[in-house]
């Protein structure tokens, strides 16, 4: 019986190894220890690729990798290895391409932490559990600034981390009248 493609994680990385955001689908790393030590495995074996213009495919602990940098941020996608390697190649796509988008075109590490609410909330419109949700950038990024937006601005001026500096800034101005 065929299953629906699935994700085991996605896994945004700094320069260094370090987690920018990632998210487990799976209980294969059952504890923090040993998604870190998957983590570490997956860095060092792909630090030497040239992975910046197209996506790259390999094999870890019978886990297949598919991976892209751009800047100082390293993205991953893995899977089983019986999974469809372009499926999970269009998924590190779109969450890449989506990350774009958010960002307005700055993809580092600075802007990333800055918007780290807005990456782990298109983590979310991709994958549900491992089921594979969504792709396409453009929708992915649209249903995250619909859920980010204040009700009062437009879509294209707020993130949730302006919203709640806004709000903010209104009540401590309330409290000292």
């Amino acid at each position: 019986m065929e299953s629906c493609p699935s994700v085991k994680n996605i896994l945004l990385l700094d320069s260094e190894g370090s987690r920018v955001a990632v998210k487990y689908y799976s209980d294969d790393w059952p504890n923090k220890s040993a998604k870190e030590a998957f983590e570490k495995t997956v860095f060092t074996k792909t630090q030497k690729a040239n992975a910046r213009a197209e996506v790259e495919i390999a094999v870890f602990e019978n886990h297949i990798v598919v991976y892209k940098f751009v800047q100082d941020l390293h993205f991953f996608v893995t899977g089983a290895e019986d999974e469809n390697e372009l499926m999970l190649a269009t998924v590190l796509q779109g969450f890449f391409d989506a990350v774009g988008l958010l960002l307005r075109g700055n993809v580092d590490k600075k802007e990333a932490l800055e918007n780290l609410d807005l990456i782990l909330l298109s983590l979310d419109e991709i994958v549900d559990g491992g089921i594979i949700l969504e792709t396409d950038a453009n929708v992915i990024a649209g249903k995250v600034a619909s859920h980010s937006i204040d009700l009062d601005a437009p879509l294209s001026e707020q993130t949730i981390s302006q919203a709640l500096a806004t709000a903010r800034e209104h009540l401590t101005r309330s409290l000292l009248n």
